[in-house]
């Protein structure tokens, strides 16, 4: 009896050092957004995003954050500080979330991301390709990376990003959930499209970020110009551009004649003459911020002006999990009849609801007038 408690004890003790040093952790093989195939150590304890922090919210759940131990800071707090505000009131670790760098700035630090020990990294496809010697770093020493990709607006990446997020947090079934939304979703816009029928409609999509003096970017193969496109419209931009995004001349705006405006905007700081959007925002203060626009030369006689068809657009909404709100916003203006019983702000309201732990609140679509 003393040699069989003995040896349970051995047993055990063997068995408790065992799972300490992580010899009992899964190997799982996650297909990421290129397709790649990537084998990461499950179930994951220590991970570090470098952006789509809000897909990863939305798959993983808040509660996930307690294993994030570094962000690249910059293209949320920066970008976007009235959201991280708002994520920063609900996840107690993210405001002291140490920082591995931006890859656009330059500060991108895969020392850091290495010290920081991770099990996964979840990188952004334009990061993934952009810093090829930090990856290599970072590969080498055996932390492996899983590129997601929301930016590319093609449906297979939305779902294989969806998906691999997931896979690799341990929330499959309800990374499949959002997964199937989002193509139930953008099919039955392109469907409701197809069967719309109609004379093809000239779109013309402007970043309002500087005040109505300035002529902002317009998007040609990418962000809103691919989402106009997809829809069947027409896009001013198209052919007019040197890449995939430029000002347009205005001159040429006025020749073109748009049926419908959409001016981008978002809660940018240091940006006063901006269009106001984003979850602090108020239809007033929004508004307020579009009627410059209608002073622009010439503006008052395009035929957008004239149908009630200038808009205000959350530029954030184009390229994400939920930029199917936006397909649905743009193309029940392009279609009102086709999509008479669809409401934008509602599925936007519900898919805050469903999946993320910020309210709902503020303006993301909305005409100039009523």
């Amino acid at each position: 009896m003393y040699r069989f408690k003995h040896f349970m004890r051995a047993l055990l003790c063997t068995l408790a050092t065992l799972f300490a040093l992580g010899s009992w952790a899964a190997t799982t093989e996650i297909t990421d957004a290129l397709g790649r195939k990537v084998v990461v150590r499950t179930p994951v304890q220590r991970v570090v995003i470098n952006f789509n922090y809000e897909e990863f919210t939305a798959v993983a759940g808040k509660d996930a954050w307690a294993k994030v131990v570094g962000i690249s800071r910059a293209p949320w707090e920066g970008w976007r500080p009235a959201i991280f505000k708002r994520y920063s009131a609900v996840i107690p670790n993210l405001q002291a979330m140490p920082d591995v760098g931006h890859s656009e700035d330059g500060t991108f630090s895969a020392e850091k991301v290495i010290a920081l020990k991770p099990d996964v990294v979840f990188m952004a496809e334009w990061t993934y390709k952009s810093l090829q010697t930090a990856r290599e770093q970072i590969e080498a020493v055996g932390i492996p990376i899983v590129v997601i990709d929301y930016n590319a607006q093609l449906l297979e990446r939305h779902l294989s990003s969806t998906r691999a997020l997931g896979k690799v947090m341990g929330t499959e079934a309800r990374a499949e959930e959002l997964a199937q939304l989002y193509e139930r979703e953008y099919k039955n816009v392109l469907a409701r499209v197809a069967k719309a029928g109609g004379p093809r409609k000239k779109v013309y999509v402007e970043l309002g970020q500087a005040g109505s003096e300035t002529v902002g970017n317009s998007y040609s193969g990418t962000m809103w110009g691919k989402i106009v496109t997809t829809l069947g419209a027409e896009n001013l931009a198209d052919g007019k551009l040197p890449g995939p995004w430029g000002p347009l001349n205005a001159e040429g705006v006025l020749a073109a004649n748009p049926d419908l405006i959409f001016m981008a905007g978002s809660s940018w700081v240091n940006k006063p003459k901006a269009v106001r959007m984003g979850y602090d925002a108020t239809p007033e203060a929004t508004r307020k911020s579009l009627e410059p626009y209608v002073q622009r030369p010439g503006w008052a006689n395009l035929r957008a002006l004239k149908t009630g068809e200038l808009h205000a657009i959350e530029h954030g909404l184009c390229r994400t999990l939920f930029d199917f709100v936006a397909m649905q916003y743009i193309a029940k203006r392009l279609y009102p009849d086709a999509f008479r019983d669809v409401d934008p702000e509602a599925s936007l309201r519900s898919y805050h609801e469903k999946y993320l732990p910020v309210a709902y609140g503020g303006v993301w679509m909305l005409p100039l007038k009523p």
